[in-house]
């Protein structure tokens, strides 16, 4: 039973750090230098950086709720 919640931890920490890495790749292609002021370069990776969190997080939650689910079918059989 333990061996099950290490691999579901290890299964949820790989998740989230894919979708972070694919969110920040993804938000590469915006250009965000249009909405910045000037000399608030700080301000704008800090934001830059919390964006990428929260929308690779929201998506890793989203894969790992399906995940979960599907896995849960098999028990209306």
């Amino acid at each position: 039973m333990l061996e099950d919640l290490g691999q579901q931890a290890l299964i949820n920490i790989f998740s989230h750090l894919f979708f972070i890495g694919i969110a920040f790749f993804a938000l590469q292609a915006l250009n965000f230098e249009k909405l910045i002021r000037a000399n608030r370069v700080f301000q704008a990776r800090l934001l830059y950086i919390l964006l990428t969190v929260v929308i690779g997080s929201i998506a890793s939650n989203f894969f790992l709720d399906y995940l979960n689910w599907s896995r849960q079918l098999q028990l209306l059989f």
